[in-house]
């Protein structure tokens, strides 16, 4: 997922989508019109003009799917089918998303300005694993078993929690809203999915291959929307679950209100991870893999290797080759396969990521490659490729996540003060080691504190649990551990000699 992957073959741009309205919203498996007047416009982050219209559901349309929801959940077929048959729905699902994963891929890059070679790969590909691995877990999934108790024999059960509302960002929103959907579903939930207003157009696409697939009325509403509303549903007393997914300041909020109605939350939140180069890493393999896991979705992921950690002894050498690296990316156009690096999602980003680079300029960093508007790119809402180098862990520019292509080398001397550096952070989802010895890599995989860790690579499993520490967030995604947050545990005491 994480690659910067080359240029597809033949290198052709990707005609632009043609303006795409919807004048309705998807309530409970069905397109109806809006009990609201506001609408979205979608702007292209590349060339800053309307590409997209959806409506902006009010709260008035909330309590319509969260009613859909309920009522599904409390009578419909779905929580009462059988779990093949859920299943079978769906891989149908999962075989839509293949089925349309260029036209998914070329939406995504138009919303976001993910570079279309790795929209393809992660944002549509990439959700499709996070379908199929969900259904790997709940075949295998232990939903009943029978226990020795200390008074008798009991039985415990795992049930669906409910409704569910799913909060899904905008950097890469059909893998978020799969690692939601895939596994509410097929625990028997229902879910109201509440798309970014920056990236609604593709989750009409989902909503049509969850109908075509033959998901029962009522079980998936999606509403575009921005906070405000977001904070309606997620503390509307007919959601059972919220998932979110978004920023650490929000993420608290999300859980402030959710306070209220005691809902179960789970939040994946930011991060600032640290890529730890030990003395022996291999230059020519330990660079790319960085450098990939670092600017991959034009740094707009919170998992992307953001602070990278280099030996003092071979600091020079590392910071010229990362330099040379960065300074190497192709920026432009998110639909030219050839870029690695495209525009930000808003002009907002656009500014906070060139706000950062000053703070850094002004704390004593010192720019190795960019810090402004890449050359011939005065349209859109780009940002150079920035290394920043010598960086001390207490700046702003390493502490603080800045979500977009600004990256931080830090010097350290030995190997305890790599792992404390790497571990004095406010986030804990993921990182990274580099070294020859791989049994000493995981020696320091198990010392960084942090949900998700890689050597001499970088992946996320979707058959293993992705969450974070600290304000990295709470609960699990993936695997069965993601699976379960969607399960209430229910103990069952049988009489004396019942078995079942």
């Amino acid at each position: 997922m994480a690659e910067l992957v080359e240029p597809l073959e033949p290198i052709e741009p990707i005609e632009p989508i043609e303006p795409i309205e919807h004048g309705q919203l998807f309530i409970g498996g069905e397109l109806t019109d809006p009990l609201g007047k506001d609408v979205i416009e979608v702007i292209s982050p590349h060339t800053e003009e309307v590409i997209g219209r959806v409506p902006h559901a009010s709260t008035a349309d909330v309590d319509r799917a969260v009613a859909e929801a309920r009522r599904a959940f409390d009578e419909g077929p779905w929580p009462r089918m059988t779990l093949d048959e859920r299943i079978g729905v769906v891989t149908r699902i999962k075989d839509g998303i293949a089925a349309r994963h260029e036209e998914i891929a070329r939406v995504i890059s138009s919303e976001n300005g993910s570079p279309y070679s790795w929209s393809v790969l992660a944002q549509a590909l990439g959700a499709m694993m996070v379908w199929d691995a969900a259904i790997t877990v709940a075949r295998d999934f232990t939903y009943e078993e029978t226990r020795d108790g200390v008074l008798g024999r009991i039985l415990v059960r795992r049930e669906p929690v409910g409704v569910v509302a799913a909060v899904v960002p905008w950097n890469v929103p059909q893998f978020v809203a799969a690692a939601k959907l895939a596994p509410a579903l097929l625990t028997g939930c229902t879910v109201v999915l509440k798309p970014s207003p920056e990236s609604p157009l593709d989750a009409y696409i989902l909503g049509e291959i969850a109908k075509e697939a033959g998901l029962p009325e009522g079980v998936l509403s999606i509403l575009p929307a921005d906070r405000e509303v977001s904070e309606y549903l997620v503390g509307h007393p007919g959601v059972d679950k919220i998932s979110f997914t978004g920023s650490v300041a929000a993420g608290k909020r999300v859980m402030e209100v959710a306070a209220r109605n005691l809902t179960r939350v789970t939040l994946e939140l930011g991060g600032k991870s640290a890529a730890v180069v030990l003395p022996d890493a291999d230059l020519d393999t330990s660079v790319p893999g960085i450098v990939s896991a670092a600017w991959m979705n034009n740094g707009q992921a919170c998992v992307a290797q953001t602070r990278i950690l280099l030996p003092r002894s071979r600091y020079d050498e590392f910071a010229e080759a990362f330099t040379a690296a960065a300074g190497a990316l192709v920026v432009g156009d998110p639909l030219d396969p050839a870029t690695q690096v495209g525009p930000l999602v808003a002009r907002r980003q656009q500014r906070r990521n060139l706000d950062y680079i000053r703070i850094g300029q002004e704390e004593g960093a010192k720019i190795l490659t960019g810090g402004g508007r890449p050359p011939g790119l005065d349209r859109g809402w780009y940002v150079e490729p920035t290394l920043f180098g010598d960086v001390d862990n207490s700046m702003r520019i390493a502490r603080e996540e800045i979500f977009g292509p600004v990256i931080c080398l830090l010097p350290y001397g030995d190997e305890s003060e790599a792992v404390k550096v790497a571990n004095d952070s406010d986030y804990g989802l993921s990182g990274s080691v580099w070294t020859a010895d791989v049994e000493h890599g995981i020696e320091i995989a198990r010392r960084v504190r942090t949900g998700t860790y890689s050597v001499n690579t970088f992946s996320l499993d979707m058959l293993g649990p992705f969450g974070g520490y600290k304000n990295s967030g709470l609960g699990r995604e993936f695997g069965p551990e993601g699976y379960g947050e969607y399960l209430e545990h229910k103990m069952i005491h049988l009489p004396a000699g019942g078995e079942v």
